[in-house]
């Protein structure tokens, strides 16, 4: 296994990690604005009323994406343990 091989499998999974995480932080940052505007123009400065609409949001969009997810991570896995040769060498 050589470093071109061990930096391949390293890039692959960083980039797949970032696929599957990018829905629900683009969610949360969302969220997390309107949020801040609505406490803002409110003056209301509660922690749980920052905190609990962006773990709801980030619930729902992680059981509506969980059917992709496990495809990606399948597909993923899939292709690593599909072909030992590059490893083996």
């Amino acid at each position: 296994m050589n470093d071109a091989l061990v930096t391949t499998l390293i890039q692959n999974a960083l980039t797949t990690l970032m696929w599957i995480a990018a829905p629900m932080l683009i969610v949360a940052v969302v969220v997390g604005i309107i949020v801040s505007l609505i406490q803002t123009l409110t003056s209301i400065q509660d922690q749980t009323f920052s905190f609990a609409p962006r773990v709801i949001a980030i619930f729902v969009v992680f059981l509506i994406v969980f059917p992709w997810i496990l495809r990606v991570l399948t597909t993923f896995t899939a292709s690593i343990l599909g072909d030992f040769t590059p490893f083996v060498n």
